[in-house]
C-alpha cells in the first residue's frame, strides 16, 4: 500500500514541472473575427450578391408608400366599392412586401452562416498552422478572462490570415 502512495506521491510531485513547460497561446476571437479580411471580404460579397433583392425591397416599400398616400388623398371621393379593393390591393401589397423581406433575410442570413462556417474553418487552420509550427501546446480563445501580451498571438493570426487572403486573390 505505501508503495502506491508513494508512485502516486511522486507524480503528483512532477505535475507541477511539466505543466510549467507548457507552450500556451492566446487568441482574441472577437478581434479577429471583426479584422480577418476573409471576414470583410465575405461581407462584401454578401453585400453585392443581395444588393439587387434590398433594391426591389426599397422599390416595393416605396411604391407602397406611394400607394396609400394616394388612397389617403382620394379616399374620400372614391365609392365604397372602389375604395374597398383599393385598400385590399394596398393591405395584399403590404403583405407580398412583407413576405419578400423575410424571403431575403432568411437567405441572407443562411448564406451569412455558411460564410461565417468558411472563414472559421480558415482562422481554425491558420491557428492550428501556427501551434504546430511554434510548437504550442494550447492555444485557448473563448472564455478567458485575461491573457498577457506574452501568451497572446492574435496579432500573428490576423498578419498569417492576411497572408493567406492575398495569396487566394491570386
Amino acid at each position: 500500500m505505501k508503495k502506491y502512495f508513494f508512485i502516486i506521491g511522486l507524480i503528483c510531485s512532477l505535475l507541477p514541472l511539466q505543466v510549467a513547460a507548457l507552450k500556451i497561446g492566446f487568441v482574441n476571437a472577437i478581434r479577429v473575427m471583426d479584422e480577418a479580411p476573409q471576414l470583410k471580404k465575405a461581407s462584401k460579397s454578401l453585400d453585392s450578391e443581395f444588393s439587387r433583392q434590398k433594391r426591389q425591397i426599397v422599390n416595393s416599400r416605396n411604391e407602397l408608400k406611394r400607394m396609400e398616400e394616394k388612397f389617403q388623398k382620394d379616399s374620400a371621393i372614391m365609392t365604397d366599392t372602389k375604395a374597398r379593393v383599393k385598400s385590399r390591393e394596398i393591405r395584399d401589397k403590404k403583405r407580398e412586401l412583407k413576405r419578400q423581406q423575410e424571403e431575403v433575410s432568411e437567405d441572407f442570413n443562411i448564406r451569412r452562416s455558411e460564410e461565417l462556417d468558411k472563414v472559421q474553418k480558415v482562422i481554425i487552420e491558420v491557428i492550428q498552422d501556427i501551434a504546430k509550427k511554434d510548437s504550442y501546446d494550447f492555444i485557448l480563445s473563448e472564455g478567458v478572462v485575461w491573457a498577457s501580451k506574452q501568451v497572446d498571438i492574435t496579432d500573428q493570426v490576423l498578419k498569417d490570415l492576411a497572408k493567406q487572403s492575398k495569396k487566394r486573390k491570386r
